[in-house]
């Protein structure tokens, strides 16, 4: 069985959650036969999550039972949601019982319904295990194509640098439909660990209650996880089960990475940088915490049984270093390719492995890797290419405010969530990036507009 979870002890726990609900491995394996009996093989369906047991069971589950889910937030826009249910037409959704929606119950478990719908039965690729939005997706029916060694890959290739046991304890806040959040639950039930899932704010009094009464052992966030930890005075706490920090999602700032990497390293804690992608199953690098100081800002070296590669404008390999290129990977966690419409779903694997990441990164003379930009956040102003990622670094890096960075080849566009950091914003981007005072257009915005785990979403940022 997948991730061996059938070799797991029958009654080890799987996981808890905040609302005192446990799962045993056990019960995994029933639903999962439960499914088998209820619905055709290889249907698809729907399942909109909450972070909680019910959601992991019905997650793997479904997996499990050899049929197809595409794994979805119960907070989904109402419009992106129906435009996925007219575009791939599943057989079944599976929701939150005090979820509304339309269909036949068929079946309820752990909190959770299983609604028949009056749609045919796709036809689905063998080896295609589960479907995943793509990050920021606001409308668009894009999902990523994963397949069943993708998730037997990321389980290996995680637990093996992170050293898990079934001892692990790990705190999941990341939501269960995002690549990072799901590659922790393959991760950790690869070796027979507990998952402790919560869908608190890490504001609320439970959070915290919850964490140190369960014991957790880590705790894997995005930049924004760490902005509110700090906030928080989190370092000044006493948490002796906590010895492991994970971070993914994006790049920390310099300031607030030194502050964790230094707190780790000060109470026998390790600090671990990560990055991936959906497209390559969560990780595709890690920095070992030996180099969490001396490195620091780097996505390190390529994950176990995983390479990484640097190529040029034509596609040629660069072997020297230190170079800059478009950072590519491979190996088995690499997904299959996307799905834009229902009859994607018999596609074949497109990839073979391999995987351009659209990341211009640079590796060092010791082959680590530091990621610059990526290559559609450019403009090109006067002639001179302007890349919006170091823009934004430069903006940070003046303002004490949030602030994002996109525009045409006519204007750069800044946004900051605060009007008293309008001149400090405009004078730092002016001077370091040699730009004339009029291509430089400030906005003012209440908030950046970002998905649940904490991404700037760009496509909701008027560019013009």
């Amino acid at each position: 069985m997948l991730l061996d979870i059938d070799k797991k002890p029958l009654d080890a726990l799987a996981a808890i959650d905040t609302d005192g609900n446990r799962l045993n491995y056990g019960e995994i394996i029933d639903l999962s036969e439960r499914i088998e009996h209820l619905i055709p093989s290889r249907s698809l369906t729907f399942i909109l999550t909450k972070n909680n047991v019910g959601g992991i069971a019905w997650v793997m589950a479904t997996i499990l039972s050899g049929s197809v889910p595409l794994i979805l937030s119960v907070h989904t826009e109402s419009k992106l949601l129906q435009n996925l249910l007219d575009t791939y037409r599943p057989q079944y959704v599976c929701c939150p019982e005090d979820m509304t929606f339309d269909g036949i119950c068929i079946s309820e478990s752990k909190g959770y319904r299983l609604l028949s719908l009056p749609n045919e039965k796709a036809v689905l690729n063998n080896e295609l295990s589960h479907l995943l939005p793509t990050s920021g997706s606001t409308g668009s029916p894009k999902l990523v194509r994963h397949k069943y060694d993708n998730i037997e890959a990321a389980g290996l290739n995680i637990s093996t640098f992170f050293e898990l046991t079934d001892a692990d304890r790990p705190l999941m806040v990341l939501p269960l439909h995002y690549t990072m959040g799901l590659s922790m639950i393959f991760s950790h039930f690869k070796v027979g660990a507990t998952v402790l899932i919560t869908d608190r704010s890490m504001t609320d009094p439970g959070f915290w209650k919850f964490l140190k009464e369960e014991k957790a052992t880590s705790f894997t966030g995005v930049p924004f996880s760490f902005e509110i930890l700090d906030k928080m005075r989190f370092t000044r706490m006493k948490l002796p089960d906590l010895t492991l920090l994970t971070q993914g999602g994006g790049k920390m700032p310099t300031e607030l990475n030194l502050k964790f990497a230094e707190y780790c390293r000060d109470n026998d804690k390790k600090w671990i940088a990560t990055y991936g992608q959906s497209e390559g199953t969560a990780r595709m690098a890690w920095l070992p915490p030996q180099y969490a100081i001396s490195k620091m800002g780097s996505i390190g070296i390529a994950v176990p049984n995983g390479r990484l590669s640097l190529r040029d404008t034509e596609g040629n390999e660069i072997t020297e270093s230190p170079s800059t290129g478009e950072m590519c990977y491979e190996g088995r966690n690499v997904t299959m390719g996307y799905a834009r419409s229902r009859e994607d779903l018999a596609l074949g694997d497109e990839r073979n492995g391999f995987l351009p990441t659209g990341d211009i990164a640079y590796r060092d003379e010791d082959g680590f890797y530091f990621i610059k930009g990526r290559m559609g956040r450019f403009l090109k102003l006067f002639g001179n290419r302007i890349g919006l990622d170091e823009c934004e670094q430069i903006v940070k890096g003046a303002v004490s405010c949030e602030c994002a960075c996109t525009g045409t080849d006519e204007r750069l566009i800044v946004y900051l969530t605060s009007e008293a950091d309008v001149d400090k914003a405009k004078t730092a981007i002016i001077e370091a990036a040699h730009l004339p005072a009029n291509v430089v257009e400030i906005r003012i915005i209440d908030a950046l507009p970002k998905n649940e785990a904490g991404k700037i979403l760009y496509s909701k940022l008027k560019n013009e």
